[in-house]
């Protein structure tokens, strides 16, 4: 996927998060905040190859995380989001300030990253390090770039659409979620 394609699916991706209101920061942010903060976290997995954006803005850091896990590897990962998502709330002095809303649209556009990696066919080691690629290749071939605007296009449109105060109760769907894995792991693996 390209760096515009990336740029155009977080924003898309914000304001789906921001309608859905999938936290109170993204639901109530500012959004000078928080588009910088997406359009930024929508880049920065692609650090990991060292003619990216990122990678030759940040020269020094790419060529080794190129050399060690090589293009699309640890940075487009749940583990490389987790560590950023520890980073960006355990390591940030205090003295910074940084608005949680910032700090969350930047996750948002991280993970978008992932899930807009993970419409081609290569896909993403999104459990890093075991070697299995998550893909749903909607996005292939030579007119891939008007793919992704289409998708981010589809994914803004829908986004408009829902109507204002929409309740999504994120929380209560993963806990939903744990217990059905839980429930299904207990069934097929006896104790």
């Amino acid at each position: 996927m390209t760096a515009e394609g990336h740029l155009l699916f977080s924003v898309a991706s914000l304001i789906m998060a921001h309608k859905l209101q999938i936290t109170p920061e993204i639901a109530h942010g500012d959004w000078l905040h928080m588009v910088p903060g997406a359009l930024l976290g929508a880049l920065l997995p692609d650090i990991d190859h060292p003619s990216s954006i990122p990678g030759r803005l940040l020269r020094i850091f790419s060529l080794p995380i190129s050399k060690l896990c090589g293009h699309r590897g640890f940075t487009h990962s749940l583990v490389a989001w987790l560590l950023l998502m520890i980073s960006c709330y355990q390591w940030i002095p205090t003295e910074w300030a940084i608005p949680n809303d910032i700090i969350q649209a930047f996750l948002l556009g991280y993970i978008s990253h992932l899930v807009a990696d993970m419409l081609t066919p290569s896909g993403v080691p999104f459990l890093w390090p075991l070697p299995q690629r998550f893909c749903f290749p909607m996005i292939r071939g030579k007119n891939s770039q008007r793919g992704e605007r289409f998708i981010a296009i589809i994914l803004t449109v829908c986004a408009c659409f829902l109507p204002a105060g929409y309740q999504f109760d994120f929380y209560n769907h993963i806990d939903m979620i744990i217990k059905y894995i839980h429930n299904q792991i207990d069934t097929h693996i006896p104790t």
